[in-house]
This record gives C-alpha cells, structure tokens and sequence, in this order.
C-alpha cells in the first residue's frame, strides 16, 4: 500500500502533449498513483489512440484536444471540462518542441515557434487552469522545464532560452499563487529517449558524450521522471513552491 501522502485517488490531472514521450509517460504513472487524466494534444487520432492505451490498462481517461498556442482555445476546452467533468487538480504543462541549428543561421519563424510552444502555452494553460484552482483554494501545477533551463549546448540557444523562461515563469507562478493554496513546480529532465531526442538517440557519437558527461553514464527512461511528478502533484509537496527539481542523472551537478 502506497503512503497516503501520495495518493492521487480522486484528483483529476491535465497533461498537455500526452500522446507520446513524456506526456504519455507521466499520464500513466499518475494515473497508477490514482488519478484520473486528461490526455491533450492537437491531433485528435494519435490522441485517440494514446486513450485507448490507458483504458485498455483499466485507467480512466479524458481526452481533450486543443493547440496549447491558441489562448482562446485553450480557455474554452478548459472552462468546458470543468462545466461538464469537473475540477482539474493537477496540470502539468509538457507540451514543447525542438529545432537545432547554429545561432547564426537560426530562422527567425522557428525562434518565434519555439517561444510559443515552449513558452506561451504554459501560461496559456497555466492561466486558464488556474482561474478555477484560485477559486477552489487549491492546485497542482507542474511545469516540464530541462536540464537547458540551467546550461547550455551548441545548436539550441532559443531552445535554452525558452526553458530558461518557463523556469522563471514558474517562480512567477508560485509568487502570485501560493496565497490561493496553489503549488507551482518545475519538473527537469536530463538526457530522456524520447521522440523530442530520436535524432540524438540515433547518433552514436552524441550518445558516447552523453555517456561520459552523465555521472549515471546513461539515456535517462521516461519512466524515471514519474516518481518526482507523483511528489509534485500530492500532498507529499504542500509546502514546496517555484522550484525546478531536475531529474538529470547528475549532469547539473558536475563538471
């Protein structure tokens, strides 16, 4: 039996770009923790069949796509799930994407995308998630930020900025909103095989600096990054607000 500090029976969280990779992991592992999900992504099919995965477990699953871009659809597909679902409890703003190319060539159309995806859909869903936790005096928010919210690498220095934002945009957060009773955390991952990083997985060369570099010497395993959600969605983390706690295997932490 699990301890009741991280139980997550009768809480219902929202997960934006859930149909694969992270989303999907931590979309699963709340669920095995009690919860109800809210899987979200723009593609209603690979939605659809990122639901029937987790039902076909026993899990109990929403399905609500919108664009994180969209502020205005956003707000509806919120507003409308809790007239007709309920409160959501937990959110954890995944959403994101990567593009990876030298500064000085970096096209100006991807640098505003990447701020967008990366940036503005936290507070599109942060803010319209939130209005109802304010009411409710209470709230989990979650925040994927990465290990690039502290360091940096050749190729992804919009990439970097964009997590750097959402880390400040999570202290922002827990400013305003700690005194509703709302916890806003960052959640960041190091070096994961995920879809995000195929292109990294499948280079020899980046996966033996990888190997080096990381005091763990390996790919993190998306399932790794569950237990420090489960932490930050229950009540085990009353009392802990703005912060990034990294799930690296150490690459923050040395040299």
């Amino acid at each position: 039996m699990s301890h009741p500090l991280f139980d997550l029976s009768n809480k219902t969280a929202l997960i934006t770009g859930s149909s694969q990779g992270i989303g999907f992991a931590l979309a699963k592992g709340l669920a095995e923790a009690g919860a109800t999900i809210v899987l979200n992504g723009r593609d209603a099919d690979k939605l659809a069949d990122a639901a029937s995965q987790l039902k076909a477990e026993g899990i109990n699953v929403h399905e609500l796509p919108f664009d994180v871009v969209d502020h205005a659809a956003v707000q509806n597909a919120v507003d409308g799930f809790e007239k007709s679902n309920g409160a959501i409890d937990i959110l954890v703003n995944n959403a994101g994407m990567q593009f990876r190319t030298a500064l000085e060539d970096f096209p100006e159309d991807m640098f505003s995308k990447l701020l967008s995806t990366n940036v503005a859909s936290v507070f599109n869903v942060g803010q319209a998630v939130a209005r109802h936790m304010i009411k409710r005096k209470r709230g989990k928010i979650i925040n994927i930020a990465s290990v690039q919210t502290s360091l940096a690498r050749p190729g992804i220095a919009p990439y970097t900025a964009t997590k750097g934002a959402v880390g400040n945009l999570t202290k922002g957060m827990a400013t305003d909103w700690a005194q509703h009773g709302l916890q806003c955390n960052a959640l960041a991952p190091g070096y994961f095989d995920t879809p995000l990083n195929a292109a990294l997985v499948a280079d020899p060369e980046f996966t033996k600096w990888l190997e080096k570099r990381t005091p763990a010497g390996r790919w993190g395993k998306v399932e790794e990054l569950v237990g420090a959600c489960i932490f930050l969605s229950s009540a085990a983390s009353e009392f802990v607000n703005g912060q990034t706690i990294y799930v690296d295997g150490g690459i923050t932490a040395s040299l």
